[in-house]
């Protein structure tokens, strides 16, 4: 079952309109470090090993951190976590067990982004 690259949190962020409204959604749901994170980082795969419930909803979707084993193409295999907005039509593709494409910052590979969903183009 594929997810959409439009995502349920740009949808919102149109919705919203607003930039002040936008750049708060975008650091409750985890957006602004992801597209951060896509922009420089470097392509992985990860198994979605856990959902933890942040318990932060936005327009009733949950945004929820993800437990991740990655697996780099030199084939090192380390556990990151991060976070997003997902849409409650999306949740059961993002279960665990799935393999999705990620990117992690080759500066600290601590930081990781699940490469699902678009970023709004930079101005």
């Amino acid at each position: 079952m594929a997810i959409p690259r439009s995502g349920a949190l740009l949808a919102f962020a149109a919705l919203l309109g607003t930039q002040g409204c936008g750049s708060l959604v975008d650091g409750f749901s985890g957006r602004k470090e992801a597209c951060a994170i896509l922009a420089i980082g470097t392509p992985a795969s990860g198994r979605i090993v856990k959902l933890v419930d942040t318990g932060t909803t936005i327009n009733d979707d949950p945004v929820v951190e993800f437990v991740l084993e990655v697996t780099t193409t030199g084939g090192e295999i380390y556990e990151a976590r991060t976070k997003g907005l997902v849409s409650r039509l999306d949740i059961p593709a993002v279960q665990p067990g799935r393999v999705v494409p990620v990117k992690f910052d080759p500066a600290d590979r601590a930081r990781v982004a699940m490469d699902l969903w678009e970023c709004p183009a930079r101005k």
